[in-house]
């Protein structure tokens, strides 16, 4: 018995170290799963936040303040009415839609999640973005920060600086029931985080609301697209947030589907993000 004892207990001691490593692994994929889970709630979100907004009665305080003035595109704003603000090179041989509201808190985390690849392939001439503004969270709570906060955009578009004042506008975004982008002085605080913006042009552009009435027309026509929420995201036309297919939006996934739809397609020439 003696000679066998020792033997047992090594045994027992490897069942015990090999049971502690399999709990360490499942506790590990259970963090994993926690996080994807994380992901994936983040991603969902959009579509509900969008469903809301987009049924939401009423809200007609910022159409009807806006409407008066004539509409005023964003100089370089393309497609259809010039509804439409253009990142990248013109030649890219992919297109990037996205439909969002600086309000939105969904489009937020897309946009916080995934700039540095966007630039990434606006930079590398790979696509070309196009940005419409809607204002569906003003419509939802009857205030007006999305319909500046877009206004603002545009002015900054003027100045040729939309892709970075955009980014800042998303950074600082507040709780989305707080109507803090309706206060045109948060608005131009902002500016100065974007070098070169924070000139006379661009005051009193935010100031006088110039982009207001093409503001509520994008807005009208997300309302016509029928589209789920914000934010809408098509790659050449198809449907790709949250999921293409049964693929979800990553990244590495967004690189990837990039890199298919340009396959045998020159770059365009890239042009610096503004």
């Amino acid at each position: 018995m003696s000679d066998k004892n020792p033997d047992a207990k090594r045994a027992a001691r490897d069942r015990l170290v090999q049971e502690r490593e399999q709990h360490k692994a499942g506790e590990r994929r259970r963090r994993q799963l926690i996080v994807a889970g994380a992901v994936v709630g983040v991603l969902a979100l959009a579509a509900v936040i969008g469903v809301i907004a987009a049924n939401a009665g009423g809200g007609d305080s910022a159409k009807s303040s806006a409407t008066s003035g004539p509409v005023v595109a964003p100089t370089g704003a393309d497609e259809k009415d010039k509804l439409a603000i253009p990142v990248g090179a013109a030649d890219a041989p992919s297109t990037l839609t996205v439909w969002e509201d600086f309000r939105c808190p969904a489009c937020a985390a897309f946009e916080n999640g995934f700039r540095s690849t966007i630039h990434e392939l606006e930079n590398s001439g790979q696509i070309r973005v196009q940005y419409h503004l809607a204002t569906l969270i003003d419509d939802k709570t009857r205030g007006s920060g999305s319909l500046h906060a877009a206004n603002a955009a545009g002015c900054a578009q003027d100045q040729g600086k939309f892709s970075a004042y955009h980014d800042v506008l998303y950074t600082n975004q507040p709780d989305e029931m707080d109507d803090a982008y309706a206060d045109n002085a948060k608005l131009l605080d902002l500016a100065k985080k974007v070098p070169g913006l924070d000139t006379p042009a661009f005051r009193s552009c935010v100031e006088n609301g110039t982009h207001n009435s093409w503001v509520v027309k994008s807005n009208e026509a997300f309302q016509a697209g029928n589209f789920n929420g914000t934010p809408t995201v098509q790659l050449n036309g198809e449907a790709i947030f949250p999921s293409k297919g049964s693929e979800q939006i990553t990244p590495a996934n967004l690189k990837k589907w990039v890199a298919a739809a340009n396959k045998g397609k020159p770059a365009g020439k890239a042009s610096p993000a503004s």
